[in-house]
C-alpha cells in the first residue's frame, strides 16, 4: 500500500440521480430503465476512477448503491472491481454484512472465493476485502476470516462507526465495564493474524470512523497490528485531524476514506466534475501523507 505514498480510499457511492453528465451522455437509449441506469452508474464510476484513483490507494464501493439497482447494478458494481483491480487499487467492498454461519460463509463466497456448483465454479466479485457487521458475534464472522484467507483477502470489521447513531449502542458499557466497541475491538485483535508487510499489519481490520477520534487512542491500543479503515472526513463532518493513534504501526496501518468530499467536490466549486475530483483526491492525498506518513 505505502508504495503509492497515499492512504485514501476513494469512496464510489454513486448515487443514480447526481451521476456526472458526462457518464449520462455516454448511455445508449436501449434496455429497460434497469440496464440504463446500471450502464449509467458503470461510466460514472470508469470517469471517477480515471479522474481520482492515482491519488488513492484502494477503492471501497458501497454495495447498497449497486444492489438497489438489482442485476444491472451487481453486472455495474463487478465492472468496477475489474476497473479498479486493472488500476492496482485493492478493492475494499462496503457491504458490512453478518450473518449466521450458513449465510455469513454465503456472503463470503459471493465477495471473496466463489461458489461450487454442479455445473462448475460461481466466480465470487473478487474483492481484495470486505466489511463485516461483528453484532452476530464471533461465530459470525468466523466464515468470513476462513474464505478471506483462503483468498489472500482481508476482513474490516465495524468496530466504532462514523454515523451520529454508534453512540446509541457502541458506546454502552457492557456487564464486565468494557463498551461494546471495546468488546469489538478485542476480537479484532484475538481473530488477527500478522499478514501484510514488514511490519506484521494483520489481515482482520477495524473500521473507526474518523469523526470518533476520541475513541482512537483506546482502539488503536486494543488492537495494536489492525489496519483501520477510517470514513467520516468531509461530508459527515471529520476533519481529517486526530487521528495520529491510527497511524501508530506506520503510514499503512490507517486508511482515510472519503466519497463525497471527491466525486462531488465539482458541487462546491462549480468545476469539471473530473478536474474537481482529481485535485480534491490530490489535497487531501497530500493532507493525510504530510500529516501521518
Amino acid at each position: 500500500m505505502a508504495e503509492r505514498r497515499s492512504q485514501i480510499v476513494l469512496g464510489i457511492d454513486p448515487d443514480p440521480m447526481r451521476l456526472w453528465p458526462r457518464a449520462l451522455a455516454m448511455v445508449q437509449a436501449r434496455g429497460t430503465v434497469a440496464e440504463r441506469a446500471g450502464r449509467a452508474v458503470s461510466a460514472h464510476c470508469r470517469l471517477l476512477l480515471e479522474a481520482a484513483g492515482s491519488e488513492c490507494v484502494a477503492v471501497k464501493p458501497q454495495v447498497a448503491c449497486f444492489e438497489q439497482l438489482g442485476a444491472p447494478g451487481w453486472s455495474a458494481l463487478a465492472e468496477v472491481v475489474a476497473d479498479a483491480a486493472r488500476r492496482g487499487l485493492v478493492v475494499i467492498a462496503d457491504a458490512k454484512r453478518g450473518d449466521i454461519d450458513i449465510s455469513a460463509a454465503a456472503y463470503a463466497r459471493a465477495f471473496l472465493r466463489g461458489t461450487p456448483t454442479p455445473f462448475g465454479d460461481v466466480e465470487g466479485l473478487g474483492a481484495d476485502a470486505l466489511t463485516v457487521n461483528p453484532l452476530l458475534g464471533r461465530d459470525s464472522l468466523a466464515p468470513f476470516v476462513e474464505a478471506a484467507r483462503a483468498t489472500g483477502a482481508g476482513l474490516f470489521v465495524l468496530t466504532r462507526t462514523s454515523n451520529p447513531g454508534a453512540a446509541d449502542l457502541q458506546d454502552r458499557e457492557l456487564a464486565d465495564g468494557e463498551s461494546v466497541s471495546d468488546a469489538v475491538a478485542r476480537i479484532v485483535a484475538e481473530l488477527g493474524r500478522p499478514a501484510i508487510g514488514a511490519r506484521g499489519l494483520a489481515d482482520v481490520g477495524a473500521v473507526v470512523g474518523a469523526t470518533a477520534a476520541g475513541h482512537l487512542a483506546r482502539l488503536r491500543a486494543a488492537m495494536p497490528a489492525a489496519v483501520m479503515l477510517l470514513p467520516g472526513i468531509g461530508a459527515q463532518g471529520a476533519s481529517g485531524e486526530g487521528l495520529e493513534a491510527a497511524f501508530a504501526p506506520g503510514p499503512a496501518g490507517g486508511l482515510v476514506s472519503a466519497s463525497r468530499t471527491i466525486a462531488d467536490a465539482h458541487e462546491r466549486d462549480g468545476g469539471d466534475p473530473a478536474r474537481s475530483a482529481a485535485a480534491s483526491a490530490r489535497r487531501l492525498r497530500e493532507l493525510v501523507w504530510e500529516r501521518y506518513a
